[in-house]
């Protein structure tokens, strides 16, 4: 069963919350970083992206840069930009965008889990990519922002989160520069803290890695160093534990992840339509932009024009978690067999545009002439996500984009 336990968060005044807190360090370079930190000293960009208060040549994963992050962090906390809680409380994180809410219980998952396959994960990560939120982790000896989880829906959780946000007043509720708005709760209540860990060890049998694979990889892997390197371990250490936002599986939407390509690999723009059609069923729609309606429906644009391309039976398979999947179905038939893609990680060709953005960026990048076609697929589903960890396969890249994103900064988790 799952384990998530209150901690003693670090948190940023209730003032200072809406300029402290930022997006994922993942989701900007470090020219965006800057512009997004500019103005704003508060900012937990000068932690998680301090690169933008070094010299510009530093390279990102320099001791320099490290050294300024816990320098960063040290000057928050002594300023009072970022305070310890005195106990031991969960959090309730709520986000609303186009006016749908979902709560998620801010705890902090075991790290054993990760290892144990209780935590279940859906993507693959990369060495160098965790090295370096691991090398963050463990120079400021915490964990800076939240990684993104969902659980198949409790009902006496949800009916503890209802009755807490429904009967009391949100510590923080700002309405960041995206437009979505972010509330948090304090569980300040003893009896009521102890009821959801009991809950969530005896009604979530597992949880699932939504959002955040580098950062759960790397969280895991210091809590397990730090295990190694401790010869009076106990068990009961806070770096056996790293922060986590649970959200139940039902309040969750994923949004389509859509692609764009360069070129046709040498097919004559017929060619490719005439290729296209032994797999789908092809109809031109016009200069409208069409976006997918159902499962196995995608949508392209091309030379001005949208088409709508239904896949023909035999491409998929709804029986198998990963054959079931549109992203699969685009790959196999469209991307490798006609465009000759056959790594999506690695291949210079292609590109990946987050539903978040629109179709009309998709138009605009073949409108450019920096692309050629573009791709946009129906959303995955949280059950396809479920199945897909349940059964220990791995979606393909670039397939799940979840929004709003976590914010950063609303809490801290100190590993001692």
């Amino acid at each position: 069963m799952s384990v998530l336990k209150p901690f003693k968060g670090i948190r940023p005044p209730k003032e200072i919350a809406a300029e402290l807190s930022c997006l994922p360090y993942d989701v900007m370079n470090s020219e965006e970083a800057a512009k997004m930190a500019e103005g704003k000293d508060h900012s937990l960009l000068h932690i998680t992206r301090s690169e933008i208060d070094c010299n510009p040549d530093a390279d990102v994963h320099s001791e320099e840069v490290y050294a300024k992050s816990v320098e960063n962090f040290r000057n928050f906390k002594s300023k009072g930009w970022l305070v310890q809680d005195p106990e031991a409380y969960f959090y309730i994180y709520a986000q609303t965008m186009d006016g749908r809410t979902q709560y998620g219980m801010v705890g902090c998952a075991a790290c054993e889990d990760y290892f144990n396959d209780v935590i279940k994960k859906h993507e693959l990560t990369r060495t160098d990519k965790e090295e370096d939120r691991m090398q963050h982790i463990r120079i400021n000896n915490a964990n800076m922002e939240p990684v993104f989880f969902s659980y198949k829906a409790v009902p006496e959780i949800d009916a503890i989160v209802e009755t807490i946000v429904s009967s009391n007043k949100a510590d923080y509720d700002f309405t960041s520069e995206d437009d979505f708005r972010h509330q948090f709760w304090v569980i300040r209540d003893r009896g009521t803290n102890e009821k959801i860990e009991k809950l969530f060890a005896e009604k979530v049998p597992v949880t699932y890695v939504a959002d955040g694979h580098h950062r759960t990889a790397a969280a895991a892997r210091v809590g397990q160093e730090r295990k190694s390197n401790n010869p009076n371990h106990t068990g009961k250490e806070e770096y056996n534990y790293f922060m986590t936002v649970c959200f139940p599986d039902d309040q969750l939407a994923i949004i389509d992840y859509n692609r764009v390509v360069k070129d046709l690999n040498g097919l004559s723009e017929t060619d490719f339509l005439i290729a296209l059609g032994r797999t789908f069923e092809v109809t031109e729609i016009g200069e409208e932009i069409y976006k997918p309606t159902c499962l196995h429906e995608f949508s392209m644009y091309l030379s001005g024009k949208w088409y709508k391309l239904v896949a023909r039976k035999g491409t998929y398979n709804d029986q198998d978690p990963i054959e079931v999947l549109d992203v699969t179905v685009l790959s196999r038939h469209v991307l490798d067999r006609i465009l000759g893609i056959e790594d999506l990680r690695t291949s210079k060709r292609i590109d990946f545009v987050g539903g978040i953005r629109g179709l009309g960026e998709l138009k605009k990048r073949v409108d450019s002439g920096e692309m050629q076609v573009a791709f946009a697929l129906y959303p995955v589903s949280m059950k396809q996500l479920i199945d897909i960890a349940d059964t220990g396969n791995i979606m393909p890249p670039k397939t799940t984009w979840f929004e709003p994103k976590l914010r950063s900064g609303l809490v801290i988790h100190e590993l001692e």
